[in-house]
């Protein structure tokens, strides 16, 4: 399935600088050093892709593994794999899905969910020492803006995977 073009609508400057900004962030947020350190801090022995999966767990009522799988943006394949890990280190059970008795729900343990919150408490320290020196104010701005940003990111990819069902229907 091939994807639509994107609009040839040429990116404004601020829009420029907000993409060289957030690949600065996501660039910094991902490397391998930062992540041993925050579960150093956190003790908690996982890797990166496990605690994305436990925080969207944490973010959400049980979900169907595929569910699971298109929130992150990754292969149904992968978020099983990582399941089960998490199933084996006690992090996650596997409940029957209410809706279809077949089909399973994975939903966070006790251990699954402190060991969230303690990433998430050491995450938030760190960000609270680099961001000491603003404001209340301009902390809520950037949380409201940040919000923001991201509802329209969904929004948006919604949007052109509607696209991509539609001209999948069309070539069919």
């Amino acid at each position: 399935m091939s994807t639509p073009p994107l609009p040839n609508v040429p990116a404004s400057p601020e829009v420029i600088e907000i993409e060289r900004a957030l690949t600065r962030i996501t660039y910094l947020s991902t490397r391998t050093r930062q992540h041993e350190r925050l579960m150093a801090l956190a003790g908690v022995p996982l890797d990166r892709a496990a605690v994305a999966l436990l925080r969207q767990m944490a973010d959400s009522e049980p979900l169907r593994p595929g569910e699971l799988a298109n929130r992150l943006g990754v292969e149904a394949s992968h978020v099983t794999r990582q399941v089960q890990q998490l199933q084996r280190s006690g992090y996650v059970d596997r409940i029957p899905d209410p809706d279809d008795r077949r089909a399973q729900r994975i939903k966070l343990t006790k251990v699954g969910q402190e060991a969230v919150d303690r990433v998430r408490e050491a995450g938030a320290r760190g960000m609270q020492l680099a961001l000491d020196d603003w404001s209340p104010e301009e902390l809520r701005q950037l949380a409201s803006l940040f919000h923001r940003m991201v509802d329209d990111f969904l929004r948006q990819g919604e949007e052109l995977t509607e696209q991509e069902k539609a001209a999948s229907a069309n070539t069919a």
